[in-house]
Parts: C-alpha cells; sequence; structure tokens
C-alpha cells in the first residue's frame, strides 16, 4: 500500500462500494507503505506479511527479516494452497487482481468457483514492462471478465496483439474525490523558498517517469537564463540516482526532492505549474487531481493522459523529448496569453469527472458475474 495510483484506486473502491451489497476482504501480500493503515474500518483486512516499517532498527537483524520475509514470500507464491489455506480458507464470489502484479496471485486461487476480473492499467508496449509481457498475455485469457483503466490501455493492448482473446471487459476511469481533494488542497500553503516561477509534480522516483530527463532540462533552462525551481513529491528506486543526476549538473539547490507525503495538494494547488514528463503512464489520477485544482499543466501525451489533457485547450501536450520539454517549459515561463487559456480551459474541470457512474459499472460488473 504505498503511494500509488493503483493503491488510491483501491482505496477509493473500499470506501465508496456499497456495504449492503458486498463483504469485502483486502489481502496484502505486503502490510508496507504510506496508505497501509488509510483502508476503510469495515472492510476486513488481511496482511500476509509485515512491512519494513515493522522490521527492526538493526541493520543486521533488519537484514535477516527481510531475507526471511522474502523466503516466505517465494514459497507462498511457489504453493498458493498453502497460502490461501491459511489466509483465505473460504469460499469468495469474485477474486479481483488490481494490477497485472497481482494476476498470477489471483487465477492460481484454489477457489476454482469464484469468477476472476483483473484490473490492466498499463502500456503493454513500454519496454521495461516486456519481460512480463508474455507472462501477462498468457494470463488475459484466463480472466472472466477484464477492466482497462483508459482507454489508450485497450487500444494499444489491442492494435499489439489483435489475435490475443480478451474476455468479456469494459474500460473504467479512475473515480476523483473532487471535495476531499479541494479540502486537503487547503490545510497549509507550503513555503517554496523561491521568489521565481515554481513547476511541482508528484510521482514515484522510477525511471519511467522521465525525472531524469527534467533535470536535464531544467539544468539547461537555468544556464540560458529561465530561472525557475522543481519540486518533486515522491520516493523509490530512482532517489539516489537523481541526486547524483542534479548534483552532477549544478541544479540541487533547484531541483529539490521533497520525499513522498500524504497530501501534496497544498503544493499542487500553491505551485504556478505541475509537469509530468513520464515515458509511460496508465490513467495517472493526479492529472485528474491537478485538473481539479485548476493548475495549468504540462504533461508528456502518454497513457490515459488525452483522454484528460486537450492541448493548449485544457494543459500543454508533448511528446517523450528533452527538446520539446524544454520548448514547452520555456512557454510556460515566458508566455503568459498560453498560461492564461490554458487556465480559462479549467474553469469546468470537474464536470468530466463522474464518480458515482464508475462506482456504479463496477458494482455492476461484480453483481453479475457472482450471478452467473
Amino acid at each position: 500500500m504505498e503511494m500509488g495510483g493503483v493503491e488510491k484506486v483501491i482505496l477509493g473502491l473500499l470506501q465508496n462500494l456499497n456495504r449492503a451489497k458486498f463483504d469485502i476482504t483486502l489481502l496484502v501480500s505486503l502490510y508496507q507503505g504510506e496508505l497501509r493503515n488509510k483502508v476503510p474500518s469495515h472492510i476486513r483486512y488481511i496482511k500476509m506479511n509485515r512491512g519494513k516499517e515493522d522490521f527492526s532498527k538493526n541493520s543486521v537483524l533488519h537484514h535477516v527479516q527481510l531475507f526471511l520475509r522474502s523466503a516466505k514470500i517465494k514459497f507462498l507464491s511457489r504453493f498458493p494452497s498453502f497460502s490461501d489455506k491459511i489466509y483465505l480458507d473460504e469460499q469468495f464470489d469474485v477474486e479481483i487482481a488490481s494490477s497485472y502484479t497481482d494476476f498470477q496471485a489471483v487465477l492460481s486461487s484454489s477457489d476454482k468457483n469464484s469468477k476472476k476480473i483483473g484490473w490492466f492499467h498499463s502500456d503493454i508496449t513500454f519496454p521495461k514492462l516486456q519481460p512480463a509481457v508474455p507472462a501477462i498475455l498468457n494470463q488475459i485469457p484466463q480472466f472472466d471478465y477484464f477492466i482497462f483503466g483508459s482507454q489508450q490501455t485497450k487500444d494499444i493492448l489491442v492494435e499489439t496483439y489483435p489475435d490475443l482473446k480478451i474476455p468479456e471487459n469494459s474500460v473504467i476511469l479512475n473515480a476523483i474525490p473532487i471535495e476531499e481533494i479541494r479540502q486537503k488542497a487547503d490545510e497549509f500553503i507550503p513555503d517554496f523558498k523561491s521568489k521565481n516561477p515554481v513547476f511541482v509534480s508528484v510521482g514515484r522516483l522510477h525511471s519511467r517517469k522521465g525525472y531524469h530527463k527534467l533535470i536535464e532540462v531544467h539544468a539547461k533552462l537555468i544556464k540560458d537564463g529561465f530561472i525557475h525551481k522543481i519540486i518533486i513529491i515522491g520516493d523509490g528506486e530512482e532517489k539516489e540516482n537523481l541526486e547524483n543526476l542534479a548534483k552532477m549538473f549544478g541544479v540541487q539547490d533547484s531541483f529539490v526532492l521533497l520525499g513522498s507525503l500524504l497530501n501534496p495538494y497544498p503544493y499542487v494547488k500553491n505551485a504556478d505549474f505541475f509537469v509530468m514528463p513520464s515515458e509511460s503512464e496508465g490513467w495517472p489520477l493526479i492529472i485528474a487531481d491537478t485538473l481539479i485544482l485548476r493548475k495549468p499543466i504540462l504533461s508528456t501525451a502518454v497513457g490515459g493522459i488525452p483522454e484528460m489533457i486537450r492541448h493548449l485547450e485544457n494543459g500543454y501536450l508533448i511528446n517523450y523529448d528533452t527538446d520539446e520539454m524544454y520548448d514547452a517549459m520555456k512557454e510556460f515561463l515566458t508566455n503568459n496569453d498560453v498560461i492564461e487559456k490554458i487556465k480559462k480551459g479549467l474553469e469546468n474541470s470537474e464536470k468530466q469527472f463522474d464518480n458515482q457512474k464508475i462506482f456504479d459499472a463496477v458494482e455492476n460488473i461484480i453483481v453479475k458475474l457472482a450471478q452467473k
């Protein structure tokens, strides 16, 4: 339950699916991450393994605990019947894999009578996903129902693998808690420690997020006299690499990695611009959140983002290219007419998000499957 889009989708569903209709169990392999204590109290919450937050501060013991946990995870993955016997010794009507990383666990369930739903948020052509693609393509036809997180996610899969037998399916976008976002955005006013324009970005520090390219572009803009600051909210395996890269370009004071925050919205609301330089995305919740907060967005046109942003109407779209990123950021910093046009297009952003329609669609899918 680390901070991320899929995890927020899960929480949104747990909070909003009709309690009178559904008796829900959430099983997590790791009881870990900033969102692990955000699961609603009415949900049966099963944790297979402790999170790193619960391990010893002693480095030697910590590594021993990590090793033992890893061995347990591998054993239960290899022998899923043990996992079901220990943690899920009952019958379910429907079992849901919330992302492709859960496909095997759900499909190998010893509950052979349950209906299986797969939920897919990823671009099947993304280079770093390719080692997992053969397994994903083998698993998709085994589900009773399949949900795509964006139209683009479905279209690319169908275009790339036209002969793939996809089960009955739907495109269901992620729900956006509009009022909650607005309230959280007003909880405090952050001190950006800068009188210059501020770009903010929210995302995991992963290579596909493109922050290494953003550092390069940021340094070139600073060198060319376009002074600004960039603040990144998020954590991940690329943190040390990005810190070293910022130092190498000499921008460690103006390219700031704040780490993961439970409430990033005040930063989004109070910054001048939002930037998403990703190489690959599904249907990123943070883009929808930022639209709700009416903040001008500069983003790569990947995943489901073009389904939310119309270029030069309510945002600015570019390819995953450093030259395009440079030109677009320069435009944001120098062309007030473009910014005002985008702000005008953001005035009724919330109208494109119909949460109840989304929850109703998910409920109908689950009920119909359970009745078969």
